[in-house]
């Protein structure tokens, strides 16, 4: 048995994603574990050197997670040799020209999405990579999430019939910053800064419709910015130029109708912060970030529209609950091992780079569809 070290520059990962889910949840666990292991016995194990601007807040985090490496300077970690990936969580306005520099450097690349600010700058990404021969892919979590998985198990055992429409509702109240702190970074609100709600979640929308129920084929859009001003990290009001909000319906392969709301303004009263309400001939389901619910036309009750009694049905009692039959890891750690067993073995890992742009060049049509005031027809895309 060998063990296979992958030295892997992380840039990015003082910010709460990057610290959270790519680092603690997923390269320092895969570590914990005895790294990745492979068919034949060997182990890959990952070797990171964290990047970022600030010595201080790498050297805490290294420190507190036993990792030996860190630097200050990208472009030192881009001449090592040993550095074989190239792994980027930065704002989305700094990611495309690191990775250009990276790919220009022979690493492999796994980044977060969006990956640039503009369809054309995501097909670029795509573009240079082929183009330079290195192994590509974009993070694209939420497909590794128990409620979804199990969602994906309904739609391949037939159980909806034919599909006729998704609700899919997502959001939370993102406090003000003056009385309540914010609960996300400020830079979120702003349209220069790369922010916008439209801009954050249709880059997950696209990958999730996709891949569970067809290719997305138009999108009618509004987005919205509910809360005009909010208070930054330090204290001070600024003006918010993105949307915060996005009520949004996209048409399918199929002819499947997707109803989407996505908010930053929105006081959650369902089960959980993202729930997808699939409507079948045969059956229907409910699934949020863990749980998943069905019911089958067999079991599927007779209301009747009668406002002048009281409702004598408990609806939420009706759904029968998908059992986990499995043990769920986290998402972002599921997709990592993936990407880390591409690079070693060359099994298939089809979330690259151009998928990525697919998410990229959804928010940008559904910003346009917004200004516009108009559907828009979603061309397929080519590099």
């Amino acid at each position: 048995m060998a063990t296979i070290q992958l030295g892997i520059i992380m840039n990015g990962v003082t910010g709460r994603m990057g610290t959270n889910q790519h680092l603690i949840r997923s390269i320092v666990a895969i570590r914990k574990q005895g790294g990745v292991a492979l068919a034949n016995g060997d182990v890959i194990m990952p070797d990171p050197i964290l990047v970022g601007r600030q010595e201080s807040k790498l050297r805490a985090l290294a420190e507190a997670h036993g990792i030996e490496r860190w630097s200050t300077n990208l472009d030192e970690c881009l001449q090592d040799s040993y550095n074989q990936v190239y792994f980027d969580s930065q704002t989305t306005v700094l990611r495309a020209e690191s990775i250009k520099k990276a790919i220009a450097a022979g690493k492999h690349i796994y980044c977060e999405k969006p990956t640039a600010d503009s369809l054309e700058g995501s097909l670029e990404l795509a573009r240079l990579a082929r183009e330079a021969g290195v192994k590509n892919g974009v993070v694209q979590d939420k497909l590794f999430l128990p409620g979804l998985i199990k969602l994906k198990r309904l739609v391949d055992s037939g159980f909806f019939g034919r599909i006729l429409s998704v609700r899919l509702e997502f959001g939370y109240w993102v406090f003000e910053g003056d009385w309540q702190t914010c609960q996300r970074p400020s830079w979120n609100y702003r349209k220069e800064d790369g922010g916008g709600i439209i801009v954050d979640m249709f880059a997950h929308w696209r990958y999730v419709l996709d891949n569970l129920f067809g290719e997305v084929q138009s999108v009618s859009c509004l987005g919205v910015t509910h809360v005009p001003q909010r208070v930054d990290e330090q204290g001070k009001p600024y003006d918010c130029t993105a949307d915060d909000a996005a009520y949004a319906t996209f048409v399918l392969d199929g002819g499947i109708v997707v109803q989407a709301n996505s908010s930053w303004t929105t006081r959650v009263n369902r089960d959980e912060l993202v729930t997808i309400h699939v409507d079948g001939m045969n059956g229907s389901a409910v699934a949020g970030l863990r749980e998943c619910k069905t019911q089958h036309r067999v079991n599927t009750p007779k209301p009747v529209w009668n406002p002048d009694i009281p409702n004598p049905f408990n609806f939420l009692e009706q759904w029968e609950q998908v059992p986990d039959n499995q043990v769920f890891d986290n998402g972002f750690k599921i997709q990592w091992e993936l990407f880390l067993k591409h690079i070693v073995t060359d099994s298939e890992f089809r979330w690259d780079l151009l998928e990525g742009a697919k998410g990229t060049q959804l928010a940008e049509l559904g910003l346009q569809s917004w200004h516009e005031r108009r559907w828009i027809d979603i061309p397929e895309l080519k590099i």
